[in-house]
């Protein structure tokens, strides 16, 4: 049963015309009004009984109803003299069956007070428009730069050289790196020094999200695609990274199932959101990280060996911290600098002893570490110098050799006591993150210590 105009009754119609349009009025082919509403006439000063079957001219003060009559063009948001006052309208041609029969004619606005109020509610949301717009695009950009990356240790300058040369091409970048060595920075750098930095860095942690999300997370998902989805559905990160950069850190930790998906995104460079029925294109440079070593992942079944391939076209390994002993100054001076801004000081310098502390750590948790030690250290800081009092216990009560490991007579160097223990106590947490899927208290649990305890060694670690 198809809907009809013939079954709405004709004053319903009326009432419909003065709700949708709040002045209106109709001619003939020859300008004569065959229909203006009450709203109109109350405008114009006049009665609809007075105005209806005039010539329009006569009722309308300076119109071109008549001329939009006979010439069929039509006339958007046209200004006209009425009234003492400027008005805007539009009027436009009725042509039924091919054939020009009239014309009509609305007024927008009735005075140039009403057009500004609207202009100021336009502009209003305008604005508002352009901040979120502003936003997003700030947070969908590249923070660092190769000039970030400090240190000139041999091993990392060959990695940022690496780096810098192959940052132009469009190729899949691998990042290989223990947790905080600064893979993200690096991967920052590269993206800014691409030809798609105009466009968008999309930073994802595998690792951070749960692995019935991270399907609709990276591809998005269409309206209704499942209970609770968004109204009117949502891009994934491979959508919004589109002619930019995705960077996909942990990737060890992708779900085998998610990995054959990815796989698929990468060789016919389209995606399908969930729920979804087609396909979009998608063009995006990808750069992944891991500290997880992904060729014994390949030969052991947990990562697929054709997608490492497919990731696996530039390898950088982003060296430890504890082999950059000569990095350390600097790189501790510009955490302290940065750190300094956000608390609000001044000129904090470090002593030399916490300089050779610092130098005699092995750094388990690498940049990311030295940036907790000195967060904490200027948080209980009681003047300008950093000394080792300021320090957390497990640095300060180091043994104070100058090697980060002696040498017993058979030639074989061992490591400090300290050292081994922190090592072992960072795997231990990492497996049993690991083993609880990410959960923290069942890996608090799994391991037999508090919860407490826990957050404290995976901040210590920098174990996210």
């Amino acid at each position: 049963m198809s809907a009809r105009i013939d079954d709405i009754p004709i004053n319903w119609l009326e009432e419909i015309l003065n709700l949708s349009v709040e002045r209106i009025v109709v001619t003939d082919r020859d300008g004569i009004i065959l229909y203006i509403n009450e709203a109109y006439c109350e405008f114009l000063g006049t009665t609809v009984e007075q105005a209806m079957r005039r010539p329009v001219q006569e009722v309308i003060e300076n119109t071109r109803m008549h001329i939009v009559s006979r010439t069929g063009q039509a006339e958007i948001a046209a200004v006209q003299h009425i009234n003492g006052s400027e008005m805007v309208a539009n009027r436009f041609p009725l042509i039924v069956s091919g054939e020009l029969v009239g014309a009509v004619g609305t007024v927008i606005f009735k005075n140039p007070e009403e057009l500004h109020l609207y202009k100021r509610k336009i502009q209003s949301l305008v604005e508002e428009l352009k901040y979120y717009k502003t936003r997003e695009e700030k947070e969908l950009t590249s923070k660092y730069s190769f000039s970030d990356l400090i240190g000139t240790s041999r091993h990392f300058v060959e990695a940022k050289e690496l780096a810098e040369r192959i940052s132009v091409n469009h190729s899949a970048v691998l990042l290989l790196g223990e947790s905080g060595t600064g893979k993200e920075l690096f991967a920052h750098s590269i993206h800014a020094n691409s030809l798609r930095s105009a466009y968008p860095f999309v930073p994802i942690n595998c690792a951070s999200i749960p692995e019935h999300l991270l399907e609709s997370e990276l591809f998005g998902y269409e309206d209704g695609a499942f209970t609770g989805a968004k109204k009117g559905g949502k891009k994934g990160h491979f959508q919004l990274a589109n002619k930019g950069t995705i960077f996909l850190d942990e990737i060890g930790d992708m779900p085998l199932a998610m990995q054959s998906k990815l796989l698929r995104v990468l060789q016919d460079k389209e995606i399908q959101p969930v729920g979804g029925q087609k396909s979009l294109p998608v063009d995006v440079r990808i750069i992944t990280a891991t500290h997880r070593n992904l060729e014994k992942m390949v030969e052991a079944g947990e990562f697929r060996q054709d997608l490492y391939y497919r990731l696996n076209v530039i390898k950088i390994e982003i060296p430890p911290l504890r082999y950059r002993k000569d990095d350390i100054e600097q790189i501790a001076m510009n955490l302290v600098r940065k750190l300094e801004k956000r608390f609000h000081k001044k000129s904090v310098e470090l002593s030399r002893e916490v300089i050779r502390l610092f130098q005699q750590h092995s750094w388990p948790g690498n940049i990311r570490e030295l940036e907790n030690v000195l967060e904490r250290c200027i948080n209980v800081l009681d003047g300008s110098v950093i000394k080792p009092n300021h320090l957390p216990l497990y640095l300060r009560d180091q043994d104070a050799a100058p090697n980060d490991a002696a040498t017993n007579p058979a030639g074989t160097k061992v490591l400090p006591l300290k050292e081994i223990i922190a090592e072992a106590e960072k795997q231990a947490i990492q497996s049993a993150l690991s083993a609880a899927g990410g959960n923290r208290q069942q890996a608090a649990k799994l391991l037999d210590i508090g919860k407490t305890s826990f957050y404290e060694k995976c901040r210590i670690y920098s174990i996210n």
